[in-house]
């Protein structure tokens, strides 16, 4: 390991369940003190965005099935673990392009990386970060297997003045993208059901139903 990742969210429930779909979602680089050392960045600040080889560290058991339930397809289709992200996975590591925002290079943990679009909890142990190459990594007219066969509509989203209230714009910004992606277990479809959802120290209690997400309370 040789950094930890800073989140808003402090539980696997209501992370982006992909990279850059929340692009204003901002996340912190925090290197172990063997790696505090300036000559390690140098040359990162001329690239726009990096991958983040990192552990899926909230798993408390390893994959021992070949086949997995990717969310995407409601729960329901199994498909091989190699031709998913799924986080159950033999050896259980992530891969994530993030956005670079900025780097503070002078802080008392030395180095900091400020990140933007990142799909990790807060705690997340990292265990390499690379540059994002365009001439190497971009294939726009790639295939992407099922995925290029479904649709994910994006939910409508309430929420009400004494919850707003407690967020800076950029941060309700950051909520409402986050909520109308659907952090709910694809399965499960009880309007009547209320989530929690850890975010930036607060507990969000809200409902779904009609394709409206409703935020309750904090």
């Amino acid at each position: 390991m040789i950094a930890v990742f800073h989140s808003p969210f402090t539980s696997k429930f209501g992370i982006p369940k992909q990279s850059g779909l929340v692009e204003a979602l901002r996340g912190e680089i925090v290197f172990e003190p063997a790696y505090r050392h300036a000559d390690f960045l140098r040359g990162l600040e001329a690239f726009d965005y990096l991958w983040l080889i990192w552990e899926f560290s909230a798993n408390p058991h390893r994959a021992t099935s070949p086949l997995v339930r990717p969310p995407v397809l409601g729960g329901n289709e199994k498909m091989g673990v190699f031709a998913t992200r799924s986080p159950f996975r033999p050896n259980p590591l992530g891969l994530s392009s993030v956005r670079l925002d900025r780097v503070e290079w002078e802080t008392p943990q030395g180095p900091i990386i400020h990140v933007r679009g990142g799909d990790l909890m807060d705690g997340t142990p990292i265990y390499d970060i690379k540059p994002y190459l365009v001439y190497a990594d971009s294939h726009p007219e790639a295939r992407s297997g099922f995925v290029d066969h479904r649709s994910w509509p994006k939910l409508q989203v309430e929420i009400p003045d004494d919850v707003a209230v407690m967020f800076t714009e950029e941060e309700l910004e950051v909520l409402r993208r986050t909520l109308e992606l659907d952090p709910r277990p694809h399965y499960q479809n009880n309007p009547e059901k209320i989530f929690g959802m850890p975010f930036l120290g607060h507990d969000i209690h809200f409902v779904v139903a009609d394709g409206v997400v409703r935020v309750l309370s904090l």
